[in-house]
């Protein structure tokens, strides 16, 4: 008889884990009469209580056990919960979003990971809080991998907490409002910290976000000193990073992946955004064709969106009046400016960073990356920046696994070094033995995503709907 890999055998213990934890869990959001979680529009839990303005930052609002559930219908071996807290909207005011907790078995009680998924979506039917629950269809290949990867770190001991970021308006791309959202989420962890068994209220904390991820992670790091000092911060981890949002909208332009763009708009201009200040110029500027394109970003996930605008230019004055002379707009301008990292000192990272970027970057442009970072080393930042020489945008997240968990490590146990340096690296496919063999069955799974992407993202330039696949398929 052969007998069954590691691979395997790991694979089944971790099924009979979750066997067990679906069994004895007590969810107060899913429940077998149901069948389905609610949708957040429809869930009460998403509501903030009466006067809740008037409390602090990441105070908690209202906390709940949930069944939570990688790929949607295999329950997770971990104990979880969402916290519905308090934070703050661009111009100031009390807005409220959830994060969600996992905790493995023998989670190390005095630190966590803050993990930024790339949910990059403007409707609050997409985001993290909801899609982690059992019973709720997942929407693409990269939410599968981000899953895959928060496994990794539950696996490595840690507990990781995956927030909402961008608010209760599922406002996609204001980096001020998500880098709060992400700060008063780490805020809220450290109020919960007697019943998730963490020994004091301030644990550690390394962020960690890649793509749409690392929007609210730069821009979290980039705050915290002025916003969130009370924090215990460790370091952060931001790869494909969208640094500055003009360079990326005109990157993204007339490509496969300019779907982004309108989901884009339809965050800034959400009312916790930049809604008082953006609403009276589109509405002034956009066409038919144009509101369209708007509305439907409005109730999509990431991958619907950019096949609803596949190879289409915000340009086209189908779309909007102004043509490229949108960029010169006074009001727009000023966001996006106002959306670029690196261009005020008061806005540096203090904490020691790890950023990594692709040259082939196919969806987020390596050389503003490059240059945020020279900009916060000019500040004063400790920064690490990886370069790869090979891979595309989706690969290099999958890639720089054992780079990012390796950053995380040394972070918390202070040993990730000082200063600003630079470094390259070539490699193009992920060992499944890179992170050891407790973690060789989640690095399977992550060879298996790779080869659905393509060596340097290949099979999605051709086509876009590989994105809707998911791992294990």
């Amino acid at each position: 008889m052969v007998a069954p890999s590691r691979s395997l055998v790991r694979l089944a213990q971790l099924a009979l884990v979750s066997l067990t934890a679906l069994v004895s869990a007590r969810p107060t959001t899913w429940s077998m009469a149901r069948g389905l979680p609610e949708a957040p529009p429809d869930d009460p839990f998403y509501q903030p209580p009466a006067g809740f303005e008037n409390e602090a930052p990441g105070t908690i609002l209202r906390n709940r056990s949930v069944i939570a559930s990688f790929f949607g219908l295999i329950p997770n071996p971990v104990e979880a919960h969402q916290l519905l807290y308090r934070t703050t909207a661009v111009n100031g005011s009390a807005i409220s979003t959830v994060t969600t907790i996992f905790k493995p078995l023998g989670a190390k009680t005095d630190r966590f990971v803050s993990f930024h998924t790339a949910y990059d979506s403007s409707s609050i039917n997409c985001t993290p809080s909801y899609q982690y629950q059992l019973g709720t269809p997942q929407t693409s290949l990269i939410a599968s991998v981000e899953m895959l990867i928060i496994e990794a770190y539950l696996l490595k001991g840690y507990i990781v907490a995956s927030p909402d970021y961008e608010g209760p308006d599922a406002a996609f791309g204001p980096g001020h409002l998500e880098g709060m959202g992400v700060l008063d989420g780490m805020r809220a962890v450290s109020n919960f910290h007697s019943t998730l068994g963490l020994d004091d209220e301030d644990p550690m904390v390394v962020g960690v976000g890649y793509s749409g991820g690392a929007i609210a992670t730069g821009w979290a790091a980039s705050l915290q000193s002025g916003y969130a000092p009370d924090l215990n911060v460790k370091g952060w981890v931001a790869g494909g990073t969208p640094a500055n949002l003009t360079g990326t909208l005109l990157l993204l332009d007339d490509s496969a992946f300019s779907g982004f763009i309108p989901a884009a708009i339809v965050g800034l201009s959400a009312p916790s955004a930049y809604g008082a200040q953006l609403d009276p110029v589109v509405d002034r500027i956009i066409t038919d064709e144009g509101r369209e394109k708007l509305e439907a970003a409005a109730t999509q996930c990431a991958v619907a969106d950019l096949a609803s605008f596949f190879e289409q230019s915000l340009f086209d004055t189908s779309i909007q009046t102004l043509g490229r002379g949108i960029l010169d707009e006074p009001t727009i301008k000023q966001v996006l400016e106002q959306n670029t990292m690196g261009v005020k000192k008061s806005e540096t990272p203090t904490a020691r960073m790890f950023v990594y970027h692709a040259t082939a970057d196919e969806v987020i442009p390596y050389a503003n990356a490059s240059a945020t970072v020279d900009a916060w080393c000019g500040y004063g930042a400790d920064v690490k920046f990886t370069t790869f020489g090979s891979g595309g945008h989706a690969t290099t997240e999958v890639i720089a696994l054992p780079d990012a968990i390796e950053f995380v490590e040394a972070a918390f146990g202070g040993t990730t070094g000082s200063g600003c340096s630079r470094n390259t690296e070539l490699a193009s496919k992920l060992n499944p033995l890179a992170l050891g063999l407790d973690l060789e069955p989640i690095l399977v799974q992550l060879v298996n995503a790779l080869s659905k992407l393509g060596e340097g993202d290949e099979n999605v330039k051709q086509n876009i709907s590989v994105l809707k696949q998911t791992v294990p398929s």
